[in-house]
């Protein structure tokens, strides 16, 4: 019956990205009453889950970025011969698992997963792009929970939101004491694992002498530039192989 696995042997060829994108976390959010509208218990798991997908996996990403719900991985070479449902399967499972592990849930998470074709360029752009959302999902977030909190209804909230633009929300929070260029820069921007080159302290076995070594670690970075800016792009330069 393997003839009737039509997909299986359905294979890509790298650079891509695999998106891994939550499932219904909106009943996530309320079951964990999470803070709006972001909460750091959430936030730094999923820094955490992209860094077991980095470092644990055994896939070996290049990178990973995250914000929300999402998770993009970067592949420079492909596991299971490049088949996509493979890709598709064991990502997405590996992450509920580990969201699951982290946030010690008692019910079930799901994520979907899909893979984007990339070139170095597009690899680049990409990237821009999703940063781009995690800019309008941060601005977003803000303004509907800033009328949530005055006891606007959610119907209504999203019948006032509905249309305005990015200088227009600024406006409506700036109004209520809020820079939203001053947030932390992980709800703007997004969060970063790839991996760095550290010095660690061991031990020749042969001398008993301490000695250094440098290793690769899988490094969190919450902190990251405007990928559209030329210190962001010197970032995904050293990341994305040809850019």
């Amino acid at each position: 019956m393997r003839e009737r696995e039509l997909f299986s042997t359905l294979t890509a060829l790298p650079p891509l990205y695999v998106r891994l994108d939550g499932r219904a976390f909106h009943r996530l959010a309320r079951t964990l009453e999470l803070a709006r509208p972001f909460d750091e218990r959430f936030g730094g798991a999923m820094a955490r889950v992209a860094r077991r997908l980095v470092a644990d996996s055994g896939v070996s990403p290049v990178f990973a970025y995250t914000f929300s719900d999402e998770c993009s991985l970067f592949f420079a070479r492909l596991p299971f011969d490049g088949r996509v449902e493979k890709l598709d399967s064991v990502l997405a499972a590996y992450a509920a698992s580990a969201l699951t592990i982290e946030l010690g849930l008692a019910e079930p998470v799901a994520f979907d997963a899909r893979v984007v074709f990339v070139d170095p360029s597009s690899a680049y752009d990409y990237l821009v792009d999703r940063q781009a959302e995690a800019w309008r999902n941060h601005i977003n977030a803000y303004a509907q929970a800033a009328l949530i909190a005055e006891g606007v209804s959610s119907r209504e909230t999203a019948v006032r939101l509905r249309g305005l633009d990015a200088p227009a929300l600024h406006e409506l929070m700036f109004d209520r004491g809020v820079n939203l260029a001053e947030t932390p820069a992980w709800q703007r921007r997004g969060t970063m694992v790839y991996r760095q080159p550290v010095e660690v302290e061991g031990q020749d076995p042969r001398t008993g002498e301490r000695v250094l070594a440098v290793r690769s670690r899988a490094m969190i970075d919450r902190d990251l530039p405007l990928f559209s800016s030329d210190q962001g792009r010197a970032l995904l330069a050293r990341l994305i192989p040809g850019l």
